[in-house]
């Protein structure tokens, strides 16, 4: 439970909950290890890492000599990505499926429209694999008809030229009926579109493969996964949520200061419901260490907003007036993929009406904390962007995410004494506020 006193950190437990990512986790272990290294090059401070003791979690550990203090943190990382890669598992005909079920969830709920009264970035970013698997198609379909029509003016040339050869040397007798062509133009015709859906089949199997550079299919099942469930999480989900908040549990109990939950992109959305179920049953320890929620680049109105999320709706209203944990949220206006300072809990339309405690949101103000070199190379690389918070900044404000997970202060300590952002965007925008802290069941889901 949060102190008054806010104590130094002399060892921590940190929990990383990742977004919608199909990747091993040992990518964050890396990327913790070089930005941790640049951002102690920078702000003259000092982190090691080194392999964590058994324990059925992926993680580390890291320890911190900052502020001319020495702190131990045990991190680990809350893996789903085994349930993200299945998700991902579809067909190129089961993906456009999607597509066209997600639109219709999003704009037929009404959703989208409010969704772009809050911040155009993100929601620009859930039209993008839409727009881009749509000119994909149609880029194969131009190219298949081009290939089709290419080959049946090569069959007509050469069959006239064959024919032309033979009138010349064997001569048709006058009276000769003339030959039906039927089953060459039959022939043509079937010749002609099979070269052209092959065509289009190669180029659609090209562009999946080059997702890497495209993203196109990655945000199209991202976007999808929450549309099938309406915003309630998929029975596999919340199991493996319940597994995350007994290993939070278990952390309480230990011998450390402070326990943060870190939650970036749709990681901040299940975070959010693991720290209210954990309150809720009473395993937060009155004498235990801090907890503490850090949510960053969070896109929860996504979810949020849509009909079935009462769970999420509920569980946002309820931790934003819990004294058991400190919530701070932080975005960048410069992140295209985030509800950048948004308030999860106002723009849901469940803050209630006195109480409300949490979250703090701010700014990592990329302009700001990124030099004008740096952020010139980063601004147009979107995705990049919206990992920026786990990465080194080259003008560190108060947000060093290698501070708050390897320094010797709490994150309320830290941020006891700010006001929230002046920019914060607070207006319920949501149509959909009903609260239910049930998870909806399996036969609400569109069809996979």
């Amino acid at each position: 439970m949060t102190s008054e006193t806010h104590r130094d950190v002399a060892r921590r437990r940190v929990f990383y909950i990742p977004g919608y990512d199909p990747i091993h986790p040992r990518r964050y272990r890396e990327l913790y290890r070089k930005e941790s290294n640049a951002q102690a090059a920078i702000s003259d401070y000092e982190v090691t890492m080194a392999p964590k003791p058994g324990g059925k979690t992926f993680g580390w550990t890291a320890e911190g000599r900052i502020d001319g203090k020495r702190t131990k943190a045990r991190i680990d990382v809350l893996v789903w990505s085994d349930i993200v890669r299945r998700s991902m598992g579809k067909s190129i005909p089961a993906t456009y499926r999607q597509l066209v079920q997600t639109s219709w969830v999003y704009i037929g709920t009404g959703a989208l429209w409010r969704l772009m009264r809050l911040r155009k970035g993100p929601v620009i970013a859930a039209l993008y694999p839409v727009g881009m698997l749509i000119a994909q198609a149609l880029m194969a379909l131009l190219v298949a008809v081009l290939a089709a029509r290419a080959l049946g003016w090569g069959l007509t040339g050469g069959f006239e030229a064959i024919t032309g050869w033979l009138d010349a040397r064997y001569p048709v007798p006058a009276g000769t009926p003339p030959v039906d062509y039927t089953v060459y133009a039959v022939a043509r015709t079937v010749l002609m579109w099979a070269l052209g859906g092959l065509v289009c089949w190669r180029m659609l199997t090209w562009f999946k493969h080059q997702d890497g550079r495209f993203f196109a299919y990655y945000l199209m099942h991202d976007y999808a996964f929450s549309a099938r469930w309406m915003g309630a999480n998929p029975p596999e989900l919340e199991k493996r949520m319940s597994d995350f908040r007994a290993t939070i549990a278990r952390a309480l109990q230990d011998p450390v200061d402070e326990v943060l939950v870190v939650g970036h992109s749709s990681g901040a959305h299940l975070a959010v419901s693991v720290l209210a179920d954990l309150i809720r049953a009473g395993e937060v320890p009155e004498d235990g260490p801090e907890l503490a929620f850090l949510s960053l680049g969070q896109v929860v109105p996504m979810v949020s907003f849509l009909p079935r999320a009462g769970r999420l709706r509920a569980d946002l209203h309820y931790l934003s007036q819990r004294i058991e944990l400190t919530w701070v949220d932080v975005t960048a206006p410069g992140d295209g993929c985030a509800f950048a300072l948004c308030d999860p809990v106002a723009v849901s339309g469940v803050a209630p009406e006195t109480g409300k405690r949490w979250p703090l949101v701010l700014s990592a103000a990329f302009t700001q904390t990124l030099s004008p070199a740096r952020w010139k190379e980063l601004r147009w690389r979107f995705f990049r962007l919206h990992f920026q918070y786990l990465c080194a900044f080259d003008r560190p404000g108060d947000y060093d995410y290698f501070r708050i997970t390897a320094g010797p202060r709490t994150l309320a300590r830290r941020f006891e004494a700010r006001a929230p952002s002046k920019s914060r965007i607070d207006l319920p925008a949501s149509k959909y506020t009903s609260m239910c802290h049930d998870a909806d069941p399996p036969e609400t889901a569109l069809s996979a």
